[in-house]
């Protein structure tokens, strides 16, 4: 009751000032596409504002336009009650508006300081500018908590800290109005929870925050005032504390939605995955995967549960032949398969096991292809005609996927990157879906996706488990592992440290599980002065590689 007070509170005190944002009659076309429809928003100052809507309802477009990236075709900008025609983002920051972008725009070789300054210097001298952003950065760590190393190198932090530099960024630049597009997509719960404080901490010094999110969650959690966009135009403005996740659903929708899975019990047949022993190197060569056995039988789904980082990466690469496996087996249907080398992937398909990577952008797509190309990608092998490809048949499978899965715009000829987010998404899940595998992987199935995506993401998913489909699902969402899986098994450290039932086990549980803390209190470990066997094993195994495969593992220079 005390936050709702202090919400009121505050609308009251900002309803007596000029709008940070005020937009009236914005609308802007892409082609025939009508992307923003009329839009009227008014965004009071020193609130957190949410904008929540379904993919490529309009929201980004709305933010580029505000941040300077696109010009409205037609209406109104004021800022602090101003006027403005913002040409461009260094207008836009010129005004305080900053801008965290959901895939960052940092340059990752470079370190934190350097990337705070880069198109900032305020001085001919860099050694001088420098000089005094690194007291900035001190100064801006310490007002709002966004501590993080200045000489750290971008590739060496946690995607928590890169957004964290992201907004030092636009803070170090002036920002008083800071924009966060879905901030939350790549980030472990409490790297959100550390963002959520430090979002509450602008907010009490007088920012203003405009976040995108497709979380209901979180707009309860963290706004103020939540702005509803149904396809590019704003439905409703509504008072966070006097509304509710189902009413923002089903503005969003345009229809109720279930915000719960709705599955019955599952009916196991036979053991379809089975992984024994398997000892999983990343790129450095260091062990992330560490003497992991498990198995999923036909009919139902495991849950692999545990913050990001600890190993589920690197085993569902290798389980999938993206990654070798440096011990141990994975069997498919009884049978061993034979995943290393380059082919690995193609094999594993061949074998019937689907994979949809964690990573859409980086694994799953190639955003300049088409949407019917990509809908191909991996299975083009059954597209032949003659030395080319039946261009007609994948095009006309593309087009019967984007209707099924209700893929926008159903268009499959337009670039895979001029879809939403979630709608790329929604072209990985449709071609690993479609291809009927007998085994399915599937890595943060509902990252970036709006809510009734996500119904409809977990419902196909459910509908797999029922056709007697064996299902391997990894996310970082606890709810969506507790919703969906039949067991829960979960990963720490490359180990797996307990076994749960998702109708019994509550969140302290898991989340104690997920710290590496096991029921009698301990984290998990070999016992005192020993080595563990498969420590053992994989020194030996580092030991007998010649000086150029432990090259070709590590990554490094010998």
């Amino acid at each position: 009751m005390a936050t709702q007070t202090s919400s009121k509170q505050r609308l009251e005190t900002a309803a007596a000032l000029a709008p940070a944002i005020e937009l009236r009659g914005i609308n802007k076309h892409f082609g025939a596409v009508h992307a923003n429809r009329d839009i009227d928003l008014i965004v009071r100052r020193g609130t957190v504002h949410g904008i929540v809507g379904e993919n490529g309802a309009g929201k980004s477009t709305l933010m580029s336009i505000l941040y300077g990236f696109y010009t409205a075709d037609s209406g109104e900008i004021l800022v602090n009650g101003k006027p403005q025609t913002i040409t461009d983002s260094r207008h836009a920051l010129a005004l305080g508006i900053g801008m965290v972008h959901q895939h960052f725009m940092l340059v990752e070789n470079f370190s934190v300081l350097e990337n705070v300054v880069l198109g900032a210097e305020d001085s001919p001298l860099l050694a001088k500018t420098l000089s005094h952003a690194r007291a900035q950065l001190k100064r801006l760590a310490t007002d709002y908590g966004l501590e993080v190393d200045p000489d750290a190198i971008i590739e060496d932090l946690s995607v928590g800290q890169q957004q964290r530099v992201e907004i030092l960024k636009a803070l170090y630049r002036g920002a008083e109005i800071l924009i966060l597009d879905e901030p939350t997509g790549v980030l472990t719960p409490a790297e959100a929870d550390h963002l959520f404080r430090i979002l509450r901490t602008l907010r009490d010094e007088g920012k203003t925050i405009l976040l995108i999110t497709h979380k209901l969650r979180e707009i309860m959690a963290i706004t103020d005032e939540v702005s509803v966009m149904r396809q590019g135009a704003m439905v409703k403005t509504l008072v966070t504390a006097e509304t509710s996740p189902p009413e923002l659903a089903e503005a969003m929708v345009g229809r109720r939605v279930l915000l719960r899975v709705e599955k019955g019990p599952a009916a196991p047949g036979k053991v379809m995955l089975e992984v024994q022993n398997l000892v999983v190197t990343d790129d450095f060569g260091i062990p992330r995967v560490k003497d992991v056995s498990f198995s999923v039988r036909a009919g139902e789904i495991v849950g692999i549960a545990g913050v990001s980082g600890n190993g589920q990466s690197e085993l569902l690469e290798a389980i999938s032949g993206m990654r070798d496996q440096l011990l141990g087996t994975v069997m498919l249907n009884g049978e061993p398969l034979s995943l290393r080398g380059d082919d690995g992937a193609h094999r594993a398909r061949l074998a019937g096991l689907a994979h949809v990577p964690e990573d859409r952008q980086r694994m799953g797509l190639v955003t300049v292809f088409q949407e019917w190309e990509n809908s191909i990608l991996g299975y083009h092998h059954e597209y032949g005609k003659g030395p080319g490809l039946d261009i007609a048949k994948a095009k006309a499978e593309a087009k019967e996927r984007i209707a099924k899965f209700d893929i926008r715009p159903a268009n499959s000829d337009l670039k895979t990157a001029n879809f939403s987010g979630g709608n790329q998404q929604k072209i990985v899940l449709a071609r690993e879906m479609e291809g009927n595998p007998d085994v399915l992987i599937v890595g943060q199935p509902t990252r970036g996706v709006d809510i009734g995506a996500i119904e409809f993401i977990h419902n196909q998913i459910i509908k797999m488990r029922d056709a007697g489909k064996a299902i391997l699902l990894v996310s970082v969402e606890l709810d969506e592992i507790r919703s969906l899986s039949d067991r829960i098994l979960v990963l720490f450290d490359g180990h797996i440290v307990g076994e749960a039932d998702p109708a019994t086990a509550d969140e302290g549980e898991l989340g104690l599980l997920m710290a590496g803390v096991t029921k009698d209190g301990h984290a998990p470990d070999a016992g005192p002065g020993t080595v563990p066997a498969h420590e053992t094993l994989i020194e030996k195994n580092l030991t007998q590689m010649s000086p150029q495969d432990n090259k070709d593992k590590s990554g490094l220079d010998e």
